[in-house]
């Protein structure tokens, strides 16, 4: 009999006979959803025999969720992933007009999925516009709560607005607004619990994977007082919790400045052969610059909200696109998390057999991983390799290559269940 995943001491129970709850999703995210399954349970099996089992269990949402009872998120769908505690979701989308301003911010605020990680890697056989895509690897963790996406703005006109301006006139002036009476207004929160959260994962994701480095990206040479602090705190909880373990660019100046330039790449060398984890910063924009000449110089990234975005899908598009990029929402205090395809909708191909399913068949192998069910997920990660290899690909990838054979999203999945050696 299938059991729930529960936490005991901080840390995930997982019954060998699981229930996962999914969103199928809008658009292809009925194509997609179901070869998916049928990938992760050809895994399961191979790996596990008879001994482990998912069963699926769906939730509503979307356009789905509408039509059949009027509401974009139930509540009871909430409920479930809350008391499921690990799930998985296709696309959804935005509703037009009032409400919800997105179904995907609003699972990750009301489950409190502080964590946004996109793990980025190439697969042989799959066209990427650099180079050498096999020097990226790289594990994006974006703050996912705060920041521009906290949705806090007002609209220039609306009474909302026009009480913040006059509060910001009476009490700081608005010298700095350039045009005050046609301005909107937004908030950036950046808080120093939400950043020490989103270190603290990203830097126990490095050590327990033996990673090289934990970069934080910020631009905090301009907004010194939520990226700056951002980068601030993130050195400091290194230092408090993570010393014996880390190496970082604030000690490797502290001895350049003491005993010369020598004597810091030196101890940067010995911190490198112990096997600690470097951590360093970068301005964002030096980054996305960075990351294209030189990605083997980046492994684990901790970023804030509207950094990791444009973040995520740069270093995507360096491996071969969103469309075969996984990515997971998760709160590690909590143990809660959703798996998720990171692409949109793309209802015009809906129905068609053009969908590539990849993005969601690797956040389900991110979720088995999750799950502790690595030797499953590993298979996943072989026979797409080997399918993409092989040239026997969706549409997307089809028109990138030469001498590829076409499949329908089914018939990739196929292709996927028999690669699984």
């Amino acid at each position: 009999m299938s059991e729930k995943i529960t936490l005991v001491n901080g840390k995930l129970n997982v019954p060998n006979k699981v229930i996962i709850p999914f969103i199928e999703g809008d658009g292809i995210g009925k194509d997609i959803t179901e070869p998916t399954q049928k990938i992760v349970d050809a895994a399961v099996e191979k790996s596990y025999g008879s001994k482990r089992k998912i069963d699926w269990y769906e939730v509503l949402a979307g356009e789905k969720s509408f039509k059949q009872n009027g509401e974009w998120l139930p509540q009871a769908t909430l409920d479930a992933f809350s008391e499921y505690i690990v799930g998985i979701k296709g696309p959804l989308t935005t509703p037009i007009g009032g409400g919800i301003r997105s179904l995907n911010v609003a699972l990750r605020q009301t489950l409190d999925l502080y964590v946004c990680l996109r793990p980025i890697r190439w697969f042989k056989g799959v066209p990427s516009p650099v180079r050498y895509p096999s020097r990226v690897d790289m594990h994006i963790f974006r703050e996912n709560t705060e920041d521009i996406y906290a949705g806090i703005e007002f609209m220039t006109g609306t009474p909302e607005a026009e009480k913040f301006k006059q509060l910001m006139e009476e009490n700081f002036g608005l010298e700095k607004v350039r045009f005050p009476d046609s301005t909107s207004i937004g908030i950036k929160p950046i808080s120093k619990e939400g950043s020490e959260r989103l270190v603290r994962a990203a830097m126990l994701y490095a050590i327990e994977r033996k990673l090289p480095s934990v970069t934080l990206v910020h631009k905090g040479n301009i907004m010194k007082f939520t990226e700056g602090a951002f980068k601030n705190w993130g050195y400091e909880l290194v230092e408090n919790e993570f010393a014996s373990q880390t190496f970082s660019w604030k000690q490797y100046e502290a001895i350049a400045s003491e005993k010369g330039i020598d004597a810091a790449k030196e101890a940067l060398k010995k911190a490198e052969l112990e096997g600690k984890v470097i951590v360093k910063d970068v301005i964002t924009d030096a980054f996305l610059q960075e990351s294209l000449l030189h990605p083997f110089s980046y492994s684990v990234i901790a970023t804030m909200n509207l950094n990791g975005d444009y973040i995520s899908d740069q270093l995507a598009a360096m491996v071969g696109g969103i469309g075969i990029s996984p990515g997971a929402n998760i709160n590690y205090n909590s143990g809660f998390a959703i798996f998720e395809a990171t692409h949109g909708t793309a209802p015009n191909i809906a129905g068609t057999g053009k969908a590539n399913p990849s993005s969601l068949i690797l956040s389900a192998a991110m979720l088995l991983e999750y799950i502790g069910w690595k030797e499953a997920a590993e298979h996943i990660y072989d026979a797409l390799e080997h399918t993409f290899t092989k040239r026997r690909v969706t549409s997307d990838l089809h028109a990138l290559m030469e001498g590829a054979t076409l499949l329908t999203t089914n018939e990739f999945a196929n292709e996927v269940i028999r690669n699984i050696h």
